[in-house]
């Protein structure tokens, strides 16, 4: 509870400071995306985050989902980083989420953590002193010399160590990488993706350690602006197809019950080209409904998908319909999709992950004011 009760005043100072973007740089067109470097902390900007998602499986066939996301939120903007007498004084809030989630067993487990960093125990690298883009007490993200990624969370019931190594180029999504969120002008994310990530390593679950291999997905975003006014949340997909190519969706949702224009999509190829998909070219339909006991909230939990310039249609399942992560003051369906469908003609199967925000109240940190 106390946790809870920080996160949601850091939180809330972190709005207070930065609602109307003063002192924040803005994503904007003309970046210049350099690896190793863009792994690493963009300061300047109020939002962050690493994320990974998977899809993994033990020698004996059991399945199992992962996430492990890293967020900051930034609290003082770069001008107002005057130097302070008291360690507790911060300028970012640094929270992250772990779940995994036990496909023959129908059980989803999810954990929040939440620290300060005051001590060192917390914080975002540049990757010129220190190895680790970003770290929450024992969790972790590495980058090893030769540009392969490890990840490492543990709390206590479940422990996840993966060693990851990217099969394709970075992907930029949008416009060159550049986002854009709404249909207004100002809101726009930096982002890039490894949308296919060869994934080994152990899990321990329940008291045993279990050998696991499979495909993660990592997302890094970052940004000033997110979410317009009058905008409620988004739907995500990522989908790792069999004949080696990715697809992914953002459908963003206005609280009128429209979808927003800027709603896009990058279709990854398999020699790793990109070729960005417009609302005009994607039909989402959900089919099925789930939900939770635990906020009331109704998420859409399958979809038919559709990309007729691509003569790509798809059904998106899940295994597993409770894994939505209750937490205060944020809570959301996150959850391993399979996909069943056709490319020209030709069957295709694949898997991947599904978001779904702004169901069970107010995207925290994300919601523009009105």
């Amino acid at each position: 509870m106390k946790r809870v009760l920080l996160l949601t005043m850091l939180l809330g100072l972190a709005f207070a400071f930065g609602e109307d973007a003063a002192g924040w740089r803005a994503a904007e067109p003309g970046w210049k995306f350099d690896w190793p470097r863009d792994h690493a902390l963009h300061a300047d900007f109020k939002t962050e985050w690493w994320y990974f998602t998977g899809n993994l499986r033990a020698a004996d066939g059991r399945r199992f989902g992962y996430q492990v996301t890293f967020f900051r939120q930034g609290v003082r903007a770069p001008g107002q980083r005057v130097a302070a007498k008291s360690r507790f004084v911060v300028d970012d809030v640094k929270f992250g989420h772990f779940t995994i989630t036990d496909v023959s067993a129908k059980q989803f487990h999810f954990s929040q953590q939440l620290l300060r960093g005051a001590f060192g125990e917390a914080g975002f690298g540049d990757l010129k002193n220190d190895q680790r883009a970003a770290w929450l007490g024992d969790w972790s993200l590495t980058l090893d010399a030769d540009g392969t990624m490890r990840l490492h969370a543990s709390d206590g019931a479940c422990t996840l160590d993966l060693h990851l190594e990217s099969a394709k180029p970075w992907v930029l999504h949008g416009d060159a990488g550049l986002s854009t969120k709404a249909d207004v002008p100002g809101h726009a994310s930096q982002y890039y993706s490894g949308t296919r990530m060869r994934s080994r390593g152990t899990l321990k679950n329940g008291g045993e350690t279990i050998a696991i291999e499979g495909e993660s997905w990592f997302d890094h975003e970052w940004a000033t602006n997110q979410l317009a006014p009058g905008q409620s949340g988004w739907d995500w997909f990522s989908v790792q197809l069999d004949d080696g190519t990715e697809l992914m969706i953002y459908r963003l949702r206005k609280k009128d019950g429209s979808v927003d224009g800027a709603s896009a999509g990058s279709f990854i190829a398999k020699d790793g080209s990109v070729r960005h998909l417009r609302l005009d070219e994607l039909k989402l339909t959900p089919v099925k409904f789930w939900q939770s006991t635990r906020t009331r909230a109704k998420y859409p939990i399958a979809w038919r998908v559709e990309v007729p310039s691509l003569s790509l249609a798809l059904d998106v399942t899940t295994p597993v319909e409770s894994q939505e992560l209750a937490l205060d003051p944020v809570a959301y369906w996150e959850g391993l999709i399979e996909v069943r469908g056709t490319r020209d003609g030709r069957a295709v199967n694949g898997h991947g992950y599904l978001e779904l925000t702004g169901y069970a109240g107010e995207v925290a940190g994300l919601s523009a004011p009105e």
